[in-house]
């Protein structure tokens, strides 16, 4: 059942050194508040998967979080290269980092297949591709009924899995609402789970149509971080800032400059700890 914690208190009580850990988010509800605490916190080892790494994950891999990244695209979106990301794989800066690259396709369903407990996907996909050859995990079955050869994959089943999300009851509940993207299945799929929100609420509201409802009882801890999204958008609360996406790739080009940003915008920075009730509490 979910319970309802500080920023510092909920990564603390979810990630730990060695886990692999998802942070997932399409376009928005993106969990950039988690993942700089996550920084702030040292934690080290992690096996990232994300279908899309993009400033997130560039900003955790720069920081020596990562010894491994399951991905299935790479990148500054709209900008350009992922450097952080780059400079670890190229130049193994500041550690070597493993990476397993996959499908859109694939990665979403490995995560329904750990959502589901099942060891593997299967599915139609990478024919006459180049991948498999250099992702020994990518393998095939026989079809029992048809004879037709399919795709598999491993399933996805991280120690921990982190969304944002709009909001929560106060009895746990969780409304994703927007882009869903794979945060139910990465979410189900997860040993523990980490939900942080813009808002508490008594009631959720009736769903619009693109919207998902996670029970109490899927999520492990929840943390009230308004923006907690930002730089990426949260539907219905704030705008993608586009600008920052930008500037990003100036900052994060070089070494020196990425790590000065980082000191200076997340780890001399403490995040606000929030009461149930969504307001700020005493630091």
């Amino acid at each position: 059942m979910a319970r309802i914690l500080t920023l510092s208190e909920a990564v603390e009580e979810t990630i730990r050194d060695g886990d692999s850990v998802a942070m997932e988010g399409f376009t928005h509800l993106i969990p950039f508040a988690a993942a700089h605490e996550t920084i702030r916190q040292g934690r080290k080892d992690l096996s990232l998967i994300r279908m899309t790494p993009d400033l997130i994950y560039d900003q955790m891999i720069g920081m020596g979080c990562a010894r491994k990244l399951t991905f299935s695209w790479g990148g500054n979106p709209g900008v350009g290269s992922a450097h952080r990301i780059r400079d670890a794989v190229e130049n193994a800066w500041p550690r070597p980092l493993e990476l397993e690259e996959h499908s859109h396709a694939a990665m979403a369903n490995a995560y329904e297949a750990g959502a589901a407990n099942l060891p593997f996907a299967v599915f139609r996909g990478y024919i006459g591709v180049d991948l498999p050859r250099v992702n020994p995990s990518i393998r095939s079955v026989v079809c029992p009924y048809t004879g037709e050869k399919l795709a598999t994959v491993p399933a996805l089943r991280p120690d921990a899995t982190v969304i944002h999300a709009p909001r929560a009851d106060r009895a746990g509940n969780v409304l994703i609402e927007g882009i869903v993207g794979v945060q139910k299945e990465a979410v189900l799929a997860a040993r523990r789970t980490l939900v942080t929100v813009e808002e508490i609420v008594d009631d959720l509201g009736a769903p619009s149509v693109n919207s998902v409802v996670l029970p109490s009882w899927t999520v492990g801890a929840i943390a009230v971080v308004p923006g907690g999204a930002h730089p990426a958008y949260a539907h219905g609360y704030y705008k993608r800032d586009n600008s920052f996406y930008i500037a990003w790739d100036k900052v994060s080009r070089e070494r020196e400059t990425f790590l000065a940003w980082m000191k200076e915008n997340v780890l001399d920075k403490r995040p606000e700890a929030f009461a149930v009730h969504g307001r700020r509490a005493s630091r």
